[in-house]
């Protein structure tokens, strides 16, 4: 059976502790909150002596692990087996012992799997299947931006503080929120900083803005949906963190890039190839969330601004190997933020139904010319 990580407590005291627990996903903070919870209940049933076995390398040795389960302590102690697979790839071998464990669980023998994030392929797995079907896979999903105020909100309430009604404390979720997005474990001790800074009640914003510090870690992929979604705060913000954070000019180019090629395939093929905007996502290989970011967007993208951004992102790929192009800035990570600025700008016309299109196609808006980089 699967359930989330924030469901795992209720179907700990609902149906008690299965033989197997398999813990999946790339969020550390809650991956470990989520083992402790099985940890905890363990302990209360009697599962007092424990093994941590960690997969690495291909030459792993599968019957320590196969042996362990079969063979009690000293003292009969019911016993905890965690398995460790970092990369999420347990191999042949490993694959054919894990489905052979599945079939001989004891009920004196608890066993959490502890993976990160599989991707689709991986999840076909047969041991994937195996471990399923034997006991609980715990999905580990990253708490999105438009979700971490709420998971704010609920954290300072267990610790028994909480901000002001309406807009203000609206206001501190979101400042505390930016200040964190991206980092948990951070956001955790943030957290805990201020349980010990303050009693328990309401925290204003003052008190929040002085404690908690700018901990926030930004993907590069994030900064591409933050643009699609036409979130232009937010996307400078991010673009400033990766920068911060030595991310390669090269890898933010290349994800800005990949969607406004992306953006063109799927143009032309609607107003080219007359295809439906269903099967001119397929064909230009856009898929999940991108592909909603995308029907949203599509219907009223204006074709000379798509062109012009085309072109743009050809001219900052050069910026970005050191070659310089007139009219453009010299610094590649102020040309980044101009041809984000610009697929911004596209993201919000085309969300308002074209209707600044024609404004657009004549040229970037004026916060895009090169005066705004001196």
């Amino acid at each position: 059976m699967q359930v989330r990580a924030d469901q795992l407590a209720q179907q700990l005291g609902r149906s008690g502790l299965k033989p197997l627990y398999t813990i999946q996903g790339d969020e550390p903070l809650l991956a470990q909150e989520a083992a402790d919870a099985v940890r905890v209940a363990a302990r209360a049933a009697g599962f007092s002596e424990r093994q941590v076995f960690t997969v690495s390398g291909a030459h792993f040795d599968w019957s320590s692990v196969l042996g362990a389960a079969q063979s009690m302590g000293l003292f009969a102690d019911r016993k905890l087996i965690e398995i460790r697979i970092p990369t999420g790839k347990p191999g042949k071998e490993g694959s054919a012992a894990l489905q052979a464990y599945c079939e001989t669980l004891s009920e004196d023998v608890l066993t959490i799997v502890h993976l990160p994030k599989l991707d689709w392929q991986a999840q076909k797995g047969a041991w994937v299947t195996a471990l399923e079907r034997a006991g609980v896979m715990v999905r580990v999903e990253p708490v999105e931006r438009h979700a971490l105020p709420a998971w704010i909100a609920q954290r300072l309430a267990s610790q028994g503080q909480r901000v002001a009604a309406g807009e203000p404390g609206q206001q501190a979720l979101a400042f505390f929120a930016d200040r964190v997005e991206g980092n948990l474990l951070a956001a955790h001790q943030e957290l805990q900083k201020l349980a010990l800074l303050h009693p328990a009640g309401e925290l204003s914003f003052e008190q929040i803005e002085s404690a908690v510090l700018d901990v926030a870690r930004f993907d590069v992929f994030q900064l591409g949906a933050a643009v699609l979604a036409g979130q232009a705060s937010r996307a400078l913000r991010m673009l400033d963190g990766l920068k911060a954070e030595g991310e390669a000019a090269v890898l933010v180019h290349w994800t800005l890039a990949e969607d406004i090629r992306a953006l063109k395939r799927a143009r032309d093929a609607m107003t080219v190839g007359g295809k439906p905007l269903p099967m001119a996502l397929r064909e230009a290989r856009v898929w999940g969330d991108k592909e909603r970011a995308f029907e949203a967007l599509l219907p009223g993208v204006d074709d000379a601004m798509l062109a012009a951004l085309v072109e743009a992102a050809s001219t900052c790929d050069g910026l970005v190997k050191g070659l310089r192009h007139p009219g453009w800035p010299d610094d590649p990570w102020d040309g980044l933020r101009r041809l984000m600025l610009m697929t911004l700008d596209l993201a919000v016309a085309a969300r308002a139904g074209g209707r600044r299109g024609a404004r657009a196609a004549s040229g970037p808006s004026l916060a895009l010319q090169p005066e705004a980089f001196k």
